[in-house]
């Protein structure tokens, strides 16, 4: 069977965890990692930062540190607010920003297990920065409701609640550097539970970030059950411990806890982590602790992270003891309490809509470039890693029988990737004749029912060619049982089908490049199979002719991607503009468009290309006689 038929991956799936064997391997890994958080998240390449806009009021001073109230605008109209607490003094001093996690008050929590303001007190009395402030959905930052964040159709511009709080953490480190109390090159994070999950994924694409300590959350058994720790396709091959070492080789601290998921952190996840910093031959960056506790943060995990700062940020040594504190009350440390929030402010879908028109812009502005062969080198690589496919694979066939027939030889195939499992139906039709090398056309049908070559496959026959057809996935009746798509977490870890019939062709194209018989190989994606085949071949290198049927799809429009074409963050990526974009200079027939194709795109980077000739755009289905003609 085909393993992706089997039972879908969740939240609690346990990982076996990855080493490393050089650091130049590691490095590439590290690399791809931090390139796919962003483009998961819809955040690659990074957009351009807006005027931050900050509001600092309100200002409280106690002893040894001053608390105020803080709102800036991560976007226009979208806004982050928190509080800061400074030590007294001049400085410039360590910046730690601080998310809070799912307590059930937020960043305002003050109990036995958890107390952000108590730890954010004590970091401004040992003489560093701290800013409080909310996740997308808590207290003052109320533009969503937290766990309804997102629906399908955001989805495909990779919007989410992991996706919004990410920016808006990057935009928090934007905010502390600005301070002139700040010392922006000792910057730091901590936060617990959700609060752990932003911590490291803030520290694994952000390096101004140079010590950092997640709590309770880095697990090879549990990667966090809200929305805003998952994201479409963040966590096909990755997990949270490899995350959490793209912070090598600066400090890292990880705190687990007896009475959660993180229970197993010193014998599994740390030796993992550590083994990774020994690549750099610092392995005394990295250390772990653990608290016999139920999920916390509590006051011993607390004071392990101040000792921890105390040693990398404030070049300090031994054991902090946690002062007293007295928490303000929660009047004096709401932003908007007795304050409006300002007029132009943005509800969940304009909020949503500003991030559209980000990415359209961006892509926009990428698009308009000449240099569509930086484009490519970059996009590439982004696209792959989204859909989560290998376009230069191993390929593992199993024959399942000869037959000879009247001018052809048929083999029966399966075909699938290296130790990946799955299971490809697929035929090869050798022409009978003269030995040697001859040109295949790899034909991707949904529709194909198995057995014998259809008219275009006898025309490319005909002409002395080689054919393969293959079946992409649950194009042969099979089904996902066991598998909700609708679920919002699903994706997180399950690929999506338009990605797996992708692999499917691009594995075609592998078997028949690796082939001793064909030469030159030509790529036809009929009916629904069309636009799998566009992507195959923005993706893969050495094809020579293909023709893609468009079907008359208006796929500038979000519902034609909710359905079968359905890919987490393939809109922000740019879709078939950037699909066309990246078949340039290659020889390409695009028919029946219909009524939409963004031909002006495509024209535009195939000129660029130096090869305006080699698209060929049709209105109209081609027949299969015509086809045929321009393959050869």
């Amino acid at each position: 069977m085909d393993t992706r038929l089997g039972a879908a991956k969740h939240v609690s799936t346990p990982w076996a965890l990855r080493r490393y064997r050089t650091l130049a391997e590691w490095e590439q890994r590290a690399a791809a990692i931090r390139r796919h958080i962003l483009v998961c998240a819809g955040l690659w390449p990074l957009p351009t930062k807006t005027p931050l806009k900050a509001q600092v009021f309100g200002r409280i001073e106690r002893e040894g540190y001053a608390v105020e109230k803080v709102f800036f605008e991560s976007l226009p109209g979208f806004f982050v607010c928190g509080n800061l607490y400074r030590p007294l003094g001049e400085g410039p001093f360590p910046g730690i920003a601080c998310p809070h996690g799912h307590w059930g008050r937020g960043r305002l929590e003050n109990t036995e297990l958890g107390s952000i303001a108590g730890r954010c007190i004590n970091f401004a009395r040992q003489g560093m920065v701290a800013f409080s402030y909310d996740m997308v959905g808590y207290n003052d930052s109320d533009q969503f409701v937290h766990r309804e964040i997102g629906g399908r159709r955001e989805a495909l511009w990779g919007i989410g609640a992991l996706s919004l709080q990410l920016w808006n953490s990057i935009r928090v480190v934007d905010f502390l550097a600005s301070l002139a109390d700040v010392d922006a090159e000792r910057m730091g994070c901590t936060g617990a539970s959700g609060g752990g999950t932003q911590t490291f994924l803030l520290m694994a694409v952000d390096e101004r970030i140079k010590a950092a300590a997640p709590v309770n959350m880095v697990s090879a058994f549990m990667q966090g059950g809200c929305r805003c720790e998952n994201q479409g396709h963040l966590r096909l091959d990755i997990n949270n411990v490899e995350i959490a070492s793209c912070m090598a080789p600066r400090p890292l601290l990880m705190v687990s806890c007896t009475g959660d998921w993180t229970a197993n952190t010193p014998e599994v996840e740390f030796p993992a982590v550590r083994a990774v910093y020994g690549l750099y031959g610092a392995q005394n960056k990295v250390s772990e602790v653990q608290i016999d506790a139920p999920h916390n943060y509590n006051q011993p995990s607390r004071e392990a992270v101040y000792a921890f700062f105390k040693r990398h940020l404030l070049g300090g040594q031994g054991k902090v003891a946690e002062q007293p504190f007295t928490v303000e009350r929660d009047e004096d440390l709401l932003v908007f309490s007795g304050r409006k929030k300002p007029a132009y402010a943005l509800d969940s879908q304009g909020v949503f809509d500003a991030v559209i028109a980000r990415s359209e812009k961006r892509l926009a502005t990428r698009l308009a470039s000449a240099r569509i062969r930086r484009f490519q080198w970059e996009t590439r690589p982004a696209l792959a890693s989204l859909l989560g496919v290998d376009a230069t694979p191993q390929v593992a066939v199993e024959s399942l029988g000869f037959r000879r027939e009247e001018g052809y030889m048929a083999e029966d195939l399966v075909l699938g990737r290296v130790g990946c499992g799955e299971r490809v139906r697929a035929m090869f039709f050798l022409p009978r004749g003269p030995q040697g090398k001859v040109p295949a056309t790899l034909i991707a049908d949904a529709n194909w029912d198995g057995d014998e070559p259809g008219a275009l496959a006898q025309g490319l026959l005909q002409a002395g060619g080689a054919v393969l057809i293959v079946a992409p996935f649950l194009t042969d009746g099979t089904e996902r049982e066991g598998h909700d798509e609708m679920d919002p977490l699903y994706h997180t870890y399950n690929q999506a089908t338009l990605a797996c019939r992708v692999q499917d062709i691009l594995t075609g194209l592998a078997y028949l490049d690796q082939h001793l018989r064909v030469g030159k190989r030509h790529l036809v994606g009929q009916g629904e199979a069309g636009i799998w085949s566009l992507f195959a071949r923005a993706l893969a290198s050495g094809v020579g002719s293909t023709a893609v049927d468009w079907g008359g799809r208006d796929l500038g429009d979000d519902e034609a991607w909710s359905g079968a074409l359905f890919a987490p963050g393939i809109r922000a990526l740019g879709d078939v503009r950037t699909a066309l974009a990246l078949c340039a200079p290659g020889r390409l027939l695009v028919h029946g468009t219909g009524d939409y194709f963004p031909e002006r795109v495509a024209r535009r980077c195939y000129r660029a290309a130096g090869k305006g000739k080699q698209l060929v755009v049709e209105a109209e289905g081609m027949s299969e006689d015509a086809i045929v003609e321009w393959i050869n």
